[in-house]
């Protein structure tokens, strides 16, 4: 079954990206985060948005929090997501400092629990990953989380894909669930997909 092979494939190139970042020194990180929080800011000013549904990073993601810290000071509404047992995901907007521990260990913002629709009314969605493809197709980390929100939208927002610079690849396995994303951020580039 073509499934069974892409979820095997996507298994050992997650395990190699992990790995990768694993092995990033703090210099590397560092420049990463300058460079990422430049090209946020750069697309959320070029989009003239006035909030941005975006999320936490884990100490081996790249580092979206000083994107986060600017975007609260110039007063956009940034909503965070807080997972659920169901697989869906809830939004708060938090108050840009207070984090807490959500399921699988993520962290999350502490605030007032809006429900999964609270993203409708986004100007732009920004997605963790571990790799994107040519083409937009985006493959996560495997829990399913923003797929099903994104495919659940009736009208999406851009939705941008946050990565280091070696994760934007020639091809990610696709399975049926998977949602592309129309552009990707990195450290020393914006890419949109057509």
């Amino acid at each position: 079954m073509d499934s069974d092979n892409a979820a095997l494939r996507k298994r050992a190139l997650r395990a190699e990206l992990r790995e990768r970042r694993h092995n990033l020194t703090s210099t590397e990180r560092s420049s990463a985060t300058e460079g990422l929080t430049r090209n946020l800011v750069d697309l959320a000013t070029d989009l003239s948005i006035r909030s941005v549904a975006a999320y936490l990073s884990t100490a081996n993601e790249p580092d979206t929090r000083p994107f986060l810290n600017w975007a609260h000071k110039e007063g956009l509404r940034v909503l965070l997501p807080i997972s659920r047992e169901d697989g869906l995901l809830d939004w708060t907007t938090g108050d840009g400092e207070t984090e807490t521990e959500g399921l699988f260990g993520m962290p999350e913002a502490v605030g007032e629990l809006l429900g999964p629709i609270a993203i409708n009314d986004v100007d732009l969605i920004v997605v963790p990953a571990a790799a994107v493809d040519q083409t937009g197709m985006r493959m996560g980390w495997g829990r399913g989380y923003f797929d099903k929100t994104l495919g659940s939208m009736e009208k999406c927002p851009p939705v941008y894909a946050v990565l280091y610079d070696g994760e934007l690849v020639d091809e990610v396995p696709r399975e049926r669930h998977d949602q592309p994303v129309d552009g990707a951020v990195t450290p020393t580039r914006i890419v949109q997909f057509s």
